[in-house]
């Protein structure tokens, strides 16, 4: 057994705690996870069910933690994970799971099957077996402070043209603001106009921002990659800024696992509770729009529909924000097929769309929202979520479907009037 290999069985054998061993225990293989997962849907092949992706892990438990597999084990009738096996399994773990979490909530039983997958990208990791499109990511993430590369003069360079084509100063380091702005490196890079529409927002509403020079960047790839340990340094890097400029409230950006991360994971993974809180950006959007700060005019008259980023809506139970949003400034708003908390998964989260290889199976999936998109034909596609936004594209560019996507902050910025954002000031 290679030293990695070692590793990597060796992290799986402390993952597994006493929810993976009564999630094991307690799955009755009724395969209904199976029907919640589009990459089964769409391919009918049976090792993309979500249960059958574990079997690494499954085998571990068993023969280490179950008096009967410990005596296979013994007496040499075990099958023990490989170094190979894992190495093949990267498809399923990675590249044919987006940790979208459809497969656990129609678990009879009540199995996590995401928080599985998780444990089990632990000992991937561990044992050098993730795709080496996360690896980069994650390992520029960490260097750099971006998946992507990005650092602080490009973003000081996208926050020039804002305030140019704004005419709104973009806050740097502003301490004692209300709230701390986090972007994705999609958003710096692909999307510069979520952050003019921030600052055209925060305007009108009369609300005190910021954004930090050492903590700008808020997607997790230690999550996705499945590495506590970089999580944490993630997740720590946006916590000390946000704790050095005392603000009140850290804005996750239109980015899925980077809300899960630092909403959810984030005082887990730093040993303590946060001296602020966390919100992602329709949270706040939607607020504003209770309080009666978020005034807009005119109505988009192009049929519209959402998509629901996994993240926010079914692990994050963001759900009626997004369509009071929608229905305050679309005169023409329809729900996809089982849109919400059973919305169906773009095929490219939890860091499946940096994985090159993957691309033929992703395009596969996509099939899934196609199907959805048919069924109501809109005019444009809106969603919250950066990644979501690309994957869509690239989606739809692929099946020639003529179908604009857009940003739902962007779109709500859009219907603000520059006199009424003049005296929001």
């Amino acid at each position: 057994m290679s030293a990695t290999l070692e590793k990597g069985v060796r992290v799986l054998k402390e993952v597994i705690d006493a929810p993976i061993a009564s999630y094991f225990n307690s799955c009755v293989h009724c395969g209904l996870c199976a029907e919640a997962c589009l990459f089964y849907t769409e391919t009918g092949d049976p090792k993309y069910t979500p249960i059958h992706k574990l079997e690494p892990l499954r085998r571990v438990y068993e023969q280490e933690y179950t008096w009967l597999g410990r005596l296979a084990k013994a007496v040499g009738l075990a099958k023990p994970v490989t170094d190979a096996e894992l190495h093949e399994w990267q498809e399923l773990v990675y590249n044919s799971c987006t940790l979208c979490g459809r497969c656990s909530v129609v678990c009879p039983v009540g199995n996590d099957i995401v928080y599985m997958v998780r444990k089990l990208r632990e000992g991937m990791s561990a044992s050098g077996n993730a795709p080496d499109g996360i690896k980069g990511a994650a390992n520029r993430t960490v260097t750099i402070g971006s998946p992507m590369g990005v650092k602080l003069p490009a973003v000081k360079a996208q926050m020039k043209h804002v305030e140019e084509d704004y005419g709104i100063p973009i806050p740097l380091d502003a301490e004692g603001a209300e709230y701390m702005v986090m972007l994705s490196s999609m958003e710096i890079i692909n999307f510069p106009e979520y952050l003019g529409a921030i600052a055209k927002i925060m305007r009108q509403a009369g609300k005190t921002w910021t954004l930090c020079s050492t903590a700008f960047e808020a997607t997790n790839a230690g999550m996705q990659i499945g590495n506590s340990d970089l999580a944490r340094v993630i997740v720590s890097r946006i916590v000390d800024g946000a704790e050095r400029l005392k603000v009140k409230c850290v804005i996750s950006p239109e980015c899925g696992h980077a809300y899960t991360a630092l909403r959810w994971e984030g005082a887990n993974l730093i040993g303590r509770p946060f001296t602020f809180q966390v919100k992602h950006i329709i949270e706040v959007l939607g607020e504003f729009q209770e309080q009666g700060l978020l005034k807009t005019e005119g109505m988009e008259t192009d049929r519209l529909t959402f998509h629901d980023p996994c993240q926010l809506a079914r692990r994050g139970g963001v759900i009626q924000q997004q369509r009071r949003l929608m229905k305050q400034i679309a005169a023409d708003f329809v729900e996809m097929p089982d849109a919400g908390f059973m919305n169906w998964c773009c095929g490219g989260g939890g860091g499946a769309s940096a994985i090159e290889e993957g691309e033929e199976l992703r395009l596969e999936a996509f099939k899934k929202k196609k199907s959805q998109l048919e069924a109501v034909k809109p005019d444009r596609l809106v969603t919250a979520c950066a990644n979501c936004r690309i994957v869509l594209e690239e989606g739809l560019e692929h099946y020639q479907m003529d179908i604009p996507v857009i940003g739902l902050t962007e779109t709500i910025a859009e219907h603000i009037p520059d006199s009424v954002d003049k005296e929001g000031a």
